[in-house]
């Protein structure tokens, strides 16, 4: 059921996008990963090959904390961090496509990790 809808949104989802995934689809996504990844004993791998969904919240929680620690100073121009990328002037395909190469980077590592055990 997972893979069909994905390919589904991804199918509709193409640029330009005609369709987007809210939280109840992003979230429904990324709980199921995650229990697949408990059950299978995995943790570390989903959070290596994951590393671009890590780096998206890691961003969002520093931004946070340090504007409530500095009284409003900020360490990215916008959070999460593909927002700060486009307000540096990058297209948004550009940043879509060097967050791809970072995932199939981190996804070798993680399928690398997996021999290592």
């Amino acid at each position: 059921a997972l893979i069909g809808a994905g390919l589904g949104f991804l199918w509709y989802n193409a640029y330009p996008a005609q369709v987007f995934m809210g939280d109840v689809g992003a979230l429904a996504l990324g709980g199921a990963l995650g229990t697949m990844a408990i059950i299978t004993r995995q943790e570390l791998v989903l959070f290596i090959m994951g590393g671009v969904f890590v780096m998206e919240t890691l961003s969002v929680i520093l931004q946070v904390s340090y504007f409530k620690m500095t009284h409003g100073k900020r360490i990215f121009l916008m959070t999460p961090i593909h927002h700060h990328f486009e307000m540096k002037g990058w297209k948004e395909t550009q940043v879509v496509v060097r967050f791809w190469i970072i995932t199939i980077v981190l996804v070798l590592i993680g399928l690398s990790t997996l021999k290592i055990r």
